[in-house]
Order: structure tokens, then C-alpha cells, then sequence
């Protein structure tokens, strides 16, 4: 029998039904789980049987949410965590040791950097920075203690695109693992498994949910590793609860449509701020003039929804443009049926070095929009009004 399309998948793929037939999964808001006698109780925790035991470590609803994203990817095994971030933690917590390296791209949300430069150190565990436009210089970094190469493609916010085949080829060469941040483009729109990667980790907080309701993070991958992650996850307890694992895992039906649609509307605001006399620079991964358009139309189905542009007028032409905004909103978040504006600068990467900021391409007037599902005629409207 031939595998279902992407779509039938997500909408598909669900927990047994109960003895009352439910034809929508029901929510398992239950801490722990009941054994039948003192031989399935122990045969449980020494794991010679898979069943749930307690929800920190496994619940029907994660489990269900788990499942889909593994089937989107293409992936052999996930855990699910409370955010993003926790992910993110985990998933190097869980893969490295004391004394290990990191390889990543310099362009990473601002808490990855944080955890690389403030935090991770102090387990003896150290990062070296590539620049995205120089990806020939990769290899030159690469240690004999370095265990992970890390990117994000597309990257956050400055929307950079990483040759994620190019990083599958070095990770295989040096005996790497590869791990990606796929979160701005989805199951959906890439596959980094199919370019290499050994683990993806998405922030379902963003497109996963799409509307701005829930935390959420979703790790999968080779089952080996995620073993390791899961052994971390399952005594530190950054687990997802089951009712924001629910809420994820019915998003995930309507994910297809809505980053359809999404995609359209930014591929019109792109095009609407590169014609703009008050915008000096628009990156979005679909536009010709995107310095990675050839490795976007590679490796992305569509261009996304995230959108980096610089308004005139430097750190002033920002502030006067996010003060005029009327529709739209002005939010740290990303991913949502409504359009976001953010400026980087003194939000989400506030807390890097005005240096640090620049190395990833975050100026000072750069803008993050996250392109939402209103019509496309509006939000044109309102940026236009402020950009004016």
C-alpha cells in the first residue's frame, strides 16, 4: 500500500480509538496510568513493555502529536517538550558531553545564542561560528571534539538560507551529526532528514499551532538519538502537557492549508515592500532578488511566511514605522493567523552585543513580519499607511 499524501497524514494519523468509538481523539488529562498487577508494573518500567506509565514520560496525546510530526519529516522517533527552547536545551543536552564542540551557523534566535555562549559553557562544552554567507569556511572549524553541526534554515529573523544538502555532505564526511532548526518552514514546506539531517527540531509554539494559543516543541529523528534525548527529557521534565499536545496535534490537520495561504500572502507583501521608495532591503526566500533564491527553490516547497526588511531612516525610520502600524500587530511571537511586525533589535536579539547582532545581519532598522491570514489587501494597506 502506497504511503498517503502529506494532508491525509496529519489529519489521519490518531490514537486507538476507546471502547466509545470517538471518531475525534479525545484529551488524556491524566497524570499517570493504572497496571493491571505487579508483573505488568514492573515489566513496564524496565520497559520490556511499551505503555504508558506517567505523563512526563509518555502520554496518548503526545504520543499522537509525535507520531504526525515524525510522519511529516520522515523521521524514526520525537519526543515533545513544553517550548521550543526546551527542544532546542534537550536535544544538546541529551547528545553531548563535557569537553564537546558545536559547529553552527551564526544566524540562531537569540536564546539558542544564549544557551551556545552563556550557558552551555559551563558544562565545557563550546561553539565556533559560521557566517551563512561564507558556508565554505565550515570545515575549517570542525574539531576533533565537535560533535554537532546546528543550523536554522530559514533563519531567524534576518531570513537567510542554508544549503541544508551542502551541511548533510560535511556532517557525513566528518563523522557529524546534523542537526536543524526547521521551524520557520515547517514539515510541510522541508525535510532536512531528506537532505541529511539526523535530528529537526521545531518551535510548535509558531506554525504548528498558527494561532498563537499554545507552547509546544517537537524534537525527531534517528531513534538512537532520540533514545538519548528522551532519557535526558524523561528525568528533567520538559515534557509538552497533554492538553497543549491535543490542541498541537488537531493544528497539524490544517497545516497544509494554512502555510498554503500564508505563503501566498507574503510572497504579495514581499513584492509590495521591494516596490516601496521608504524600504531599502527585502529578504523573503521566494523573491528573485533573495541572495539564496536558487538553494529556497531547492530545498522549499514554498517561501514561508517571515519576511526581513530594512526600513529607511536606521534606528528612527524603525520606531516611526512600529508606532504608525494601526492593524497590525506588534508581538515577540511568530507563526499566527495575524500578521506580526517585530523589530529584532530590541526584542528578540536585544540581548546580544550590537556586534553580534550585525554578524547575523540584525541592523538596527531591520523588521520581522510574519505574514498572517488576513486579506492580503489590508495588511498591504496598513504597512503602506506607516511606511508613509
Amino acid at each position: 500500500m502506497k504511503d498517503n499524501h502529506f494532508e491525509t497524514e496529519a489529519i489521519r494519523t490518531q490514537t486507538e480509538r476507546s471502547q466509545f468509538l470517538e471518531h475525534s481523539t479525545p484529551l488524556y488529562l491524566s497524570s499517570s496510568f493504572v497496571f493491571e498487577d505487579a508483573e505488568d508494573m514492573r515489566a513496564s518500567f524496565t520497559e520490556e513493555k511499551e505503555r504508558n506509565i506517567y505523563s512526563r514520560f509518555t502520554n496518548p496525546n503526545t504520543s499522537e502529536f509525535i507520531d504526525k510530526v515524525c510522519k511529516m519529516e520522515g523521521a524514526e522517533s520525537g519526543y515533545a517538550f513544553a517550548t521550543g527552547m526546551s527542544a532546542v536545551f534537550s536535544t544538546f543536552a541529551g547528545l553531548l558531553s563535557s569537553g564537546d564542540h558545536i559547529v553552527s551557523a551564526s544566524s540562531v534566535f537569540g536564546s539558542t545564542h544564549a544557551l551556545f555562549t552563556k550557558f552551555l559553557p559551563k558544562w565545557n562544552i563550546e561553539t565556533s561560528y559560521f557566517n551563512v554567507n561564507d558556508v565554505d569556511k565550515i570545515e575549517s572549524l570542525i574539531q576533533p571534539n565537535t560533535k554537532i553541526l546546528y543550523a536554522e534554515s530559514p533563519t531567524n529573523p534576518a531570513v537567510d538560507i542554508i544549503d541544508l544538502e551542502l551541511l548533510g555532505t560535511i556532517a557525513k564526511k566528518h563523522n557529524l551529526l546534523l542537526v536543524i532548526d526547521n521551524c520557520f518552514a515547517t514539515p510541510y514546506l522541508q525535510n532536512p532528514i531528506k537532505f541529511g539531517a539526523d535530528i529537526v527540531i521545531h518551535s510548535a509554539t509558531k506554525l504548528i499551532d498558527g494561532q498563537g494559543r499554545v507552547l509546544g516543541g517537537v524534537a525527531v529523528g534517528r531513534a538512537d538519538l532520540i533514545r538519548e534525548i528522551y532519557l535526558f527529557s524523561r528525568n528533567t521534565g520538559p515534557a509538552l502537557s497533554p492538553f497543549n499536545a491535543w490542541v498541537l496535534s488537531k493544528s497539524l490537520e490544517t497545516l497544509a492549508v494554512r502555510v498554503d495561504k500564508h505563503c501566498e500572502n507574503a510572497l504579495k507583501v514581499a513584492e509590495f515592500l521591494e516596490g516601496h521608495d521608504n524600504v531599502s532591503l527585502v529578504k523573503y526566500p521566494f523573491l528573485k532578488s533573495h541572495p539564496q533564491y536558487d538553494i529556497a527553490k531547492k530545498q522549499m516547497k514554498l517561501g514561508g511566511n517571515i519576511i526581513a526588511f530594512e526600513v529607511k531612516g536606521g534606528v528612527e525610520g524603525g520606531r516611526a514605522f512600529l508606532n504608525k502600524i494601526k492593524l497590525l500587530s506588534l508581538s515577540a511571537n511568530l507563526g499566527d493567523t495575524r500578521t506580526i511586525v517585530t523589530h529584532p533589535a530590541s526584542t528578540t536579539h536585544s540581548k546580544l552585543s550590537r556586534e553580534d547582532r550585525m554578524e547575523t545581519g540584525i541592523t538596527d532598522g531591520l523588521v520581522r513580519i510574519s505574514v498572517g491570514l488576513e486579506h492580503t489587501d489590508d495588511i498591504i494597506s496598513d504597512l503602506d499607511q506607516a511606511l508613509n
